[in-house]
């Protein structure tokens, strides 16, 4: 009886090994059909719409880190963050150099004004990077700050 039984899970698990061994060709073939069709489409773009793609990363100025407490009741949470700026050209490093008070001063005015739920989310995120380009980019001559990248965000 016992034989029958090994027999019998035996059997179940050749069907069971030959139907995952189906689907993962299955899934194989089409997952390859698709990358073949991702590289024609990509083939047949000119060369200039590819390379425009793909922006250039501008210069990179490195900001210390920044520790505030939070507008939450309480004042129990702080925010801990490190931020690097993206130049829109390489004039513009002089000018934020000369211009750090003041950069720092821009930012230390808009970080404690958030809440833990303002900065939580992605788009809360999103919005106070926004928020930080146009207070920094309203006082700067030489060019403009195009992004702001958080190296670290830690929020305690």
């Amino acid at each position: 009886m016992s034989s029958k039984i090994l027999v019998v899970i035996l059997g179940v698990l050749v069907v069971l090994m030959l139907g995952m061994g189906g689907g993962l060709f299955l899934m194989w073939n089409k997952l390859s059909h698709i990358n073949v069709q991702v590289n024609q489409a990509n083939a047949g773009l000119p060369p200039a719409t590819a390379e425009s793609i793909e922006q250039p990363l501008g210069p990179i100025h490195s900001l210390e880190t920044f520790i505030v407490n939070l507008a939450d009741k309480g004042g129990k949470r702080y925010l801990r963050v490190t931020m690097d700026l993206e130049l829109g050209n390489a004039d513009l490093e002089a000018e934020i150099a000369k211009r750090k008070p003041q950069v720092r001063d821009r930012i230390l005015m808009i970080l404690p004004s958030k809440r833990f739920t303002d900065i939580s989310s992605v788009e809360g995120k999103i919005a106070l990077r926004d928020e930080m380009l146009d207070a920094l980019n309203a006082f700067l001559t030489q060019g403009k700050i195009t992004n702001i990248y958080f190296k670290e965000f830690v929020v305690q």
